[in-house]
This record gives structure tokens, C-alpha cells and sequence, in this order.
């Protein structure tokens, strides 16, 4: 993420329809996967902090964050202290973490294989993995080079980055499939001819939302996936995905 990306992506993360109704998603499965009180959190890729303020509901969250910058920022802007590691070699002992997070954060690593590793190492038996990523190379798009992603996964391929660790996955899909249409063919009118998107500040894709009223419609939309989850349903397409998975006991 770049520097000028922060002050934006702060705001993004607490405000845009997309993030919010990620939120809901994310958190309506957590909350039907993660039992007790006081579990020990990790949340890898914290970002502007967002994530881990709504992860403490599930217990202490230690926040782990690779851009020195951004950690300095979020002290700064939030009082929060990040830990400035890598997914790929993280400063922990094994088996420390009751739920390890890492939301659309593997896409940015060149090594994904060992950033699964990593987090299944430093997490507790019976402990819960929980992922969020990109979906589909033909989606490819300004967005993810301003974002500096490496590629985008089909569910096949995140499940395999498990295959050799013990364990199940207890819920996967793809999700934000009812805008998956409309945002596919935006996405590759805009390869084609640039100019038919008109992008502000940075450039992302989180920079234009159709105005509050679009806004609002999409986050209701996109939110109302949970339903499905939360009665076991997943979808077979999106424009991205999410993959729980539990470390065997």
C-alpha cells in the first residue's frame, strides 16, 4: 500500500459500502465458528486498524502489519500498536492463537504456501484460520495493481494451500456474487478503454460508489449474502472469496 493510500484507505475502511458489508459478512461466520470468551486473536494485515477494532469481539487482538509507514500512521492516527512483520515469518512461538486472521492480505505475498504455513503454525489445535481473497484472474484491474496484488485465486487453488495440514475447512465460498455481473463487466469495459471509469484520489476501485444512494443499495445487497452462509449455502462464483478453516486438535 502506498503512502498517499493510508489517509484514504482510513476512511474507506470505516465508511465504503464494500468494507462495511464485508464486515457483516465475515462477522456473522465468525460468530458461528468461534466459541468462548477471551479468545487470543491474530490479525495479520491489519491495515488502518478497522478490522482489528470489530476482531476484539472475540477476544485480545494482537495486530500484525508489513508497511512500516502504515504502522507508524495508525499509531499516530488511533494510539494503536502494530507489529511490523511478515505474513511469511511471523515473530510468534507456535500454537499461540485461538482464531488467526487474514483478510485480503495473501494476494500481496510473493510466497502464499508459506503464509498459510505461517499462520497454521501459530495456531492453536482446534483453533480457527480465517481467509479472505481476490477472486478470478479475468478480474484483474487497475484496482489490483494500485493495491499491488500478485493474482487473484479460484476457490480451487486457496483450498490447496491446505492440503497438507491437518484439519477441515468449515465453511468456503465465494462472496459479493449478486454485484458479481455489473462489477465484471466494469472491470473489463475499464481494461479496454480506461476512460469509461472516472477514478478519484488514489485510483482503486473503492474510489467511486455511484453516490449514497447506490452505496446504500449495494452494501444492502451485498450483505444480504450472510443469509446464505449462515444456512450453509455458498455460492460458486464472486468477486471474492472466504475460507474458514479448523487447525485438528
Amino acid at each position: 500500500m502506498d503512502k498517499i493510500y493510508y489517509e484514504e484507505y482510513f476512511e474507506l475502511e470505516r465508511k465504503h459500502w464494500w468494507f462495511r458489508a464485508r464486515k457483516e459478512i465475515i462477522n456473522s461466520l465468525l460468530r458461528k465458528n468461534v466459541t468462548g470468551d477471551g479468545n487470543a486473536v491474530l490479525n495479520i494485515g491489519a491495515a488502518t486498524g478497522e478490522t482489528s477494532n470489530w476482531l476484539s469481539a472475540y477476544g485480545p487482538v494482537t495486530s500484525v502489519e508489513y508497511e512500516k509507514d502504515c504502522c507508524a500512521f495508525v499509531k499516530e492516527k488511533l494510539n494503536l500498536d502494530f507489529i511490523t512483520a511478515s505474513i511469511t515469518e511471523l515473530p510468534f512461538e507456535e500454537i499461540q492463537y485461538d482464531l488467526v486472521a487474514a483478510f485480503d492480505v495473501i494476494e500481496h505475498v510473493e510466497n502464499d504456501v508459506a503464509a498459510v504455513a505461517e499462520m497454521f503454525r501459530v495456531c492453536k489445535p482446534g483453533g480457527l484460520i480465517a481467509i479472505t481473497v481476490p477472486a478470478f484472474e479475468f478480474l484483474w484491474s487497475k484496482h489490483d495493481d494500485i493495491n499491488h496484488h500478485r493474482r487473484r485465486y479460484r476457490m480451487r487453488q486457496l483450498i490447496k494451500l491446505f492440503d497438507a495440514h491437518p484439519g477441515r475447512i468449515v465453511f468456503k465460498s465465494y462472496f459479493n456474487s449478486f454485484l458479481f455481473l455489473p462489477v465484471a463487466v466494469t472491470r473489463m469495459a475499464a481494461n479496454l478503454v480506461p476512460a469509461i471509469v472516472r477514478r478519484k484520489g488514489s485510483g482503486s476501485d473503492f474510489s467511486y460508489s455511484g453516490g449514497s444512494v447506490i452505496s446504500f443499495l449495494f452494501y444492502r445487497l451485498m450483505k444480504s449474502e450472510r443469509i446464505f452462509f449462515m444456512n450453509g449455502i455458498s455460492f460458486p462464483f464472486g468477486i471474492s472469496l472466504i475460507l474458514l478453516f479448523r487447525k485438528e486438535n
